[in-house]
């Protein structure tokens, strides 16, 4: 399987020592399928270059979840990064909310070698408080982490997995021409998602499911 990581240096061989807690899906070392994402990724201001490093990985003997399969909710994946990411929420119902999404929708991630799923970018973490704030149905959250073309991240939990892991190479990614169409990319899915959603009136709330109205085993929410 091969793999991109965007970062300012040349990773040969990625330690989780050097991994924050406080990402998507805790420590972890975070990758993607995609040569461009990656030299995105790379470039966080316009005045420092980056470069994509190249890695394949064996899945061989590696316990893998994915938390964007389709029997799975978008609900599960909400609840590892409300567990991990300090995100601001505001409103007490939107506090609420999330206290709620974490505990019906506990996620054990203490099995797994390696986690797949949504990239939580800029634009998703307005969308995501919009959702716990009961702005947003389930439906229009699942939509919506699709908008801006983030594609998946792989994130590599234990040593086992960094061991399955062979670096190959690099490819650079100048910030002059990278870190505009990180900007871009963020902006086109804030656009499409202003001229996207309205009010859903079949759609399941946040509120429904915290007052009891819905079941959190309703099958629409998978």
């Amino acid at each position: 399987m091969e793999l991109w990581h965007g970062s300012t240096m040349i990773v040969r061989h990625p330690d989780l020592s050097f991994c924050r807690e406080s990402n998507d899906y805790g420590r972890a070392f975070y990758m993607t399928e995609h040569l461009e994402l990656a030299r995105e990724w790379a470039c966080r201001c316009e005045e420092i270059d980056g470069v994509a490093n190249r890695y394949e990985l064996d899945l061989d003997g590696l316990t893998v979840l994915d938390l964007d399969a389709g029997t799975r909710s978008v609900l599960e994946w909400l609840s590892v990064l409300l567990t991990h990411r300090v995100v601001n929420l505001g409103s007490p119902v939107a506090l609420e909310a999330a206290e709620w999404i974490r505990e019906n929708y506990p996620v054990d991630l203490s099995g797994y070698d390696v986690i797949c799923g949504y990239r939580a970018d800029d634009s998703y973490f307005s969308f995501v408080r919009q959702f716990v704030s009961n702005s947003l149905s389930v439906e229009q959250l699942s939509w919506a982490m699709r908008l801006g073309g983030l594609g998946r991240q792989v994130a590599l939990r234990t040593p086992r997995a960094l061991d399955s892991l062979e670096y190959v190479g690099f490819e650079p990614a100048p910030a002059r021409s990278f870190y505009p169409r990180r900007k871009r990319r963020d902006l086109e899915a804030r656009k499409a998602f202003s001229e996207g959603p309205g009010f859903d009136p079949e759609g399941i709330y946040v509120l429904d499911l915290v007052s009891g109205r819905v079941g959190k085993d309703d099958e629409r929410l998978r």
